[in-house]
């Protein structure tokens, strides 16, 4: 794993700690980002590419579990870490039901930190896999996609989109299928937002509309080569 292909986001208010944190991760190499609240953190990713995020609990103006329930509102779906001195069960219940994906105390080793941080990007990004689709090539380590090994620039949903049709490739994925793995939600009654995210796939693909990502009517879409 390189960690300099990762960016990490803290969203903490207490200076030190951010200080400490950022310069540890610094030093292994990570691209890192820190702000003070929460608001600041939502503002930071709807503008950035990050790759994960360490949360405080207790911020000014927004908290890290309003700032979670956000950005998971919004569908983005990086590995979000809370830090915080609540360690009751129902608090630790609350944060994961919020959408985070790990939960450390304060006060924590470092070492632990790094090892809970990468465990996640390692399982979310699933190094060094390449996934394949004819002349399409998908870089999960990187988050980079190739057409004829030129790299297409996507959009983070059209990645998890083209990700999810290939990893399923040769299955049928219905419309209703895709919408709730991939933006996690259930939209049980209107899934036109699909038909815009894959006309935008396709364009920047250069794909036909058959060709490599098919339509099955009635049925929803199917990778094969």
């Amino acid at each position: 794993m390189n960690n300099a292909d990762f960016t990490i986001l803290i969203a903490e208010d207490e200076t030190e700690i951010a200080k400490f944190i950022k310069q540890g991760l610094f030093e292994e190499g990570f691209q890192v980002k820190a702000v003070k609240n929460g608001q600041e953190a939502v503002d930071y990713v709807e503008k950035h590419h990050v790759d994960l995020a360490l949360l405080d609990w207790m911020m000014p103006e927004v908290n890290g579990l309003e700032a979670c329930k956000i950005l998971r509102s919004k569908s983005f779906r990086f590995p979000i870490i809370f830090l915080t001195a609540k360690d009751s069960v129902e608090n630790t219940i609350e944060g994961l039901k919020s959408g985070a994906n790990d939960y450390i105390k304060k006060p924590f080793h470092f070492s632990e930190l790094l090892a809970r941080i990468e465990i996640h990007l390692k399982a979310h990004y699933k190094i060094g896999e390449v996934l394949e689709l004819g002349f399409l090539k998908l870089d999960t380590a990187k988050h980079l996609v190739y057409r004829d090994d030129v790299e297409v620039n996507l959009t983070d949903k059209e990645y998890q989109m083209l990700c999810y049709l290939i990893r399923n490739k040769g299955q049928v994925c219905s419309r209703q299928k895709i919408i709730e793995d991939v933006w996690d939600i259930h939209f049980e009654y209107d899934t036109s937002v699909l038909d815009v995210h894959m006309n935008a796939l396709r364009k920047k693909l250069n794909l036909d509309k058959n060709q490599l990502i098919k339509t099955i009517r009635g049925a929803g879409f199917i990778a094969e080569e």
